[in-house]
């Protein structure tokens, strides 16, 4: 098999791999955290007048956003829902979150929801 200085060849395919996906990788993951921060900055900013955040906070206008991502909508307790959110049906994954956030009223007809949504992607 093919050495080089000392090492195998395949031992080079592995520290070229691990190489060449740390350059892909870590700054994937540097920009998802950016966007986090970002994120919750503009949460805190536009988002903040209508609803709580942090866990066991009482709903304001709208209800407490703690811990929706992934779950089902219209399932916090105390706080009054539209039957427009109860009956669409939704699981606030990114997809979903990314549309209704960009748009409420194209996702939930009959809504609670008065704000028009962002004007792109966060």
């Amino acid at each position: 098999m093919f050495k080089l200085k000392g090492l195998k060849m395949k031992s080079v395919f592995k520290i070229f791999s691990i190489v060449l996906l740390s350059t892909v990788i870590f700054p994937l993951a540097s920009h998802a955290e950016g966007n986090a921060a970002n994120g919750e900055g503009i949460a805190k900013k536009k988002c903040r007048v209508c609803h709580t955040f942090a866990k066991g906070e009482k709903a304001k206008i709208g209800p407490n956003l703690y811990g929706v991502h992934g779950n089902k909508a219209a399932q916090k307790e105390g706080y009054k829902y539209s039957k427009g959110i109860i009956a669409a049906d939704l699981t606030w994954d990114d997809a979903t979150l990314d549309a209704y956030l960009l748009k409420p009223r194209d996702v939930v007809k009959r809504g609670k929801m008065v704000f028009a949504g962002f004007r792109k992607k966060i």
